[in-house]
């Protein structure tokens, strides 16, 4: 039996994702097979474009970060909202409710084998949240699925010749990254700073890859040679 949690970035839910839908139905299967094969996973989703829009929409009338952070949170529940019913109708083992806490879904993990959560205090992005379930569950990695394909030391889109990473250490990341300082309601980057540190201090292994393809998550999940970047653990 394997533990992985898996946060997956709020863009994959995006109308802009071709055959989201099929994107779905996919990711259902994934889970339901790894389910099969007694594994526990946690999920945590972003709130992708339904969190930006609320954000830049009140953000003339709020100027507290920790209060538009909250409108963030309340879209990551809605799109987790979105896979956890999806998972339930398809008879996959997910707790009936989304855990506000990391504590909450660690004590969730134990009795079902499938856990969906959103964000949980302002502050702290979602890959900082699933970053923590993995630790506080000893699960075997954390897996940041995204809209990227693999860590860049810099921008791809602002510097096509920007070189991709398949393995780096946890200091290599945050030398990439940079700080741990959360700013700004509604930012996003490849990974959150803030867990990346935490994942570094812990030791949990990070694989990073693209989403957009369910047969990655799935080999990150059952440990194959996903195409991605592996942060930690055994660098081969």
């Amino acid at each position: 039996m394997t533990t992985v949690i898996v946060a997956l970035g709020g863009s994959l839910l995006r109308p802009e994702i071709k055959e989201r839908h099929g994107w779905l139905e996919g990711l259902v299967s994934v889970i339901r097979e790894r389910v099969s094969m007694n594994d526990r996973i946690g999920i945590v989703v972003g709130g992708g474009a339904p969190a930006r829009e609320g954000i830049d929409l009140a953000r003339p009338l709020i100027s507290d970060e920790s209060h538009l952070d909250k409108i963030g949170i309340a879209a990551t529940r809605l799109n987790a909202t979105i896979i956890r019913e999806s998972l339930s109708d398809s008879g996959v083992p997910v707790s009936g409710t989304i855990p506000k806490s990391v504590d909450e879904a660690v004590l969730l993990l134990e009795e079902r084998q499938v856990v969906v959560m959103g964000g949980t205090n302002p502050g702290h992005t979602t890959d900082a949240v699933a970053i923590r379930f993995a630790i506080a569950s000893e699960a075997e990695k954390c897996i940041i699925a995204t809209n990227v394909p693999k860590v860049f030391d810099e921008d791809p889109k602002q510097n096509p010749s920007a070189k991709s990473h398949d393995f780096l250490t946890h200091s290599q990341l945050l030398e990439i990254i940079g700080s741990s300082e959360h700013s700004k309601a509604g930012d996003s980057q490849i990974v959150d700073p803030v867990g990346a540190k935490e994942a570094l201090e812990s030791g949990m292994v990070l694989n990073i890859l693209d989403g957009r393809q369910t047969d990655i998550i799935k080999e990150a999940i059952i440990g194959g040679d996903f195409k991605g970047t592996k942060i930690g653990g055994n660098l081969t």
